[in-house]
């Protein structure tokens, strides 16, 4: 069961006084959220003074006198962050990990159904000696091109962030003045046979639609791959009908780096979840001014609150930042199990 979160209305009654409590907690946090119920253990055993609370609430919370004002700050937020594409997006996310080509291209794979159903690959890309996946297609649904690339084997993370933590960000991006970026995933993307590849796929595709949008995503080292092909769509195609969402994605470059990603492509969601440790890696150190790695903005974290015996998941839409303080930075970074799962969806390789 999903609901929106809205300002809780003002109430002092007994049985209401917890709704205060869960309204002082969430008032720490800005944005809109969308929460779901994620645990309902041993309902029935719930006393019923606490079950009417619960209902209430539930009533109250689309009831509020503040309702056409919050309807307004519910649309600004929806220009942000879409929700209902993420939920699609981290589909086509985790279908990049799918090692059967046979099953990609004919879309009948495990993971090739739900709202990602009628897709058509076009292109798959598969570079085994780095192990390297994506694949290019057309989505009928959503109207546009649709660009996913697999992200890294659970068994190698904890060498991948090692790997992190003694790499210097020292690679120039081209053309962009201050700009450093990640090497590894620079090179993962323009000295591969992805970016020529995936060029290629769109180039004939919008010969013949025009009229396609083009949407990139990928979850952890997938988001950095596709960050760097959302730029190198806008920056060497033009492209500007654009949008990124990523999932549980690593720091890329520095500050500048992170400035002109956003001016580039600024339709982009960066989704972190809870205690991820991928997107805490590489280190972002303030002390090192323009030489630190910094995320580009704008993340989306995923986080969540108990109410009793309820847990409700929340996504917060965080500043334009890239590192607001408020948002995953908040906490530490120690999850493997946050990293594979987003929005209810596993990612990583299929079983």
């Amino acid at each position: 069961m999903q609901i929106l979160l809205f300002e809780m209305l003002r109430t002092s009654t007994h049985k209401l006084q917890a709704v205060g409590r869960l309204k002082e907690t969430l008032c720490f946090y800005e944005g809109i959220y969308t929460a779901k119920v994620m645990k309902m253990d041993s309902l029935h055993s719930v006393m019923e003074g606490k079950s009417v609370l619960i209902w209430g609430l539930l009533l109250l919370l689309f009831t509020s006198e503040n309702e056409m004002g919050l309807q307004s700050t519910l649309k600004s937020r929806e220009q942000l962050y879409n929700r209902t594409l993420a939920l699609s997006l981290v589909e086509y996310a985790a279908a990049a990990y799918i090692d059967n080509p046979a099953t990609l291209l004919t879309w009948n794979c495990s993971r090739c159904n739900g709202l990602t159903k009628g897709f058509q690959v076009v292109e798959l890309i598969v570079d085994k000696k780095a192990w390297l996946q994506a694949y290019v297609g057309v989505s009928q649904n959503l109207a546009a091109i649709v660009i996913a690339f697999r992200g890294t084997q659970v068994k190698s993370i904890v060498n991948w962030m090692e790997d992190f933590y003694f790499r210097e960000i020292n690679f120039n991006y081209p053309g962009v003045e201050g700009a450093l970026v990640h090497d590894g995933f620079h090179s993962a993307y323009y000295d591969t046979i992805l970016q020529l590849r995936v060029l290629e796929a769109v180039k004939s595709i919008l010969e013949k639609h025009k009229d396609l949008h083009i949407l990139v995503t990928g979850h952890s080292m997938g988001g950095a791959l596709a960050s760097f092909c959302a730029l190198d769509l806008a920056m060497n195609l033009g492209v500007r009908n654009l949008q990124m969402i990523t999932f549980g994605q690593p720091r890329i470059g520095n500050p500048a780096f992170a400035a002109f990603f956003n001016l580039l492509v600024p339709h982009t969601i960066r989704m972190t979840h809870e205690h991820d440790i991928v997107p805490h890696w590489p280190p972002y150190f303030t002390l090192l001014g323009p030489r630190t790695y910094h995320h580009f903005a704008r993340e989306v974290w995923i986080t969540s609150i108990a109410l009793g015996i309820l847990k409700f998941e929340f996504e917060k839409i965080c500043d334009a930042s890239g590192e607001d303080p408020f948002c995953s930075r908040s906490v530490v970074g120690d999850s493997i199990s946050d990293h594979l799962n987003y929005l209810g969806v596993p990612l990583g390789a299929a079983v």
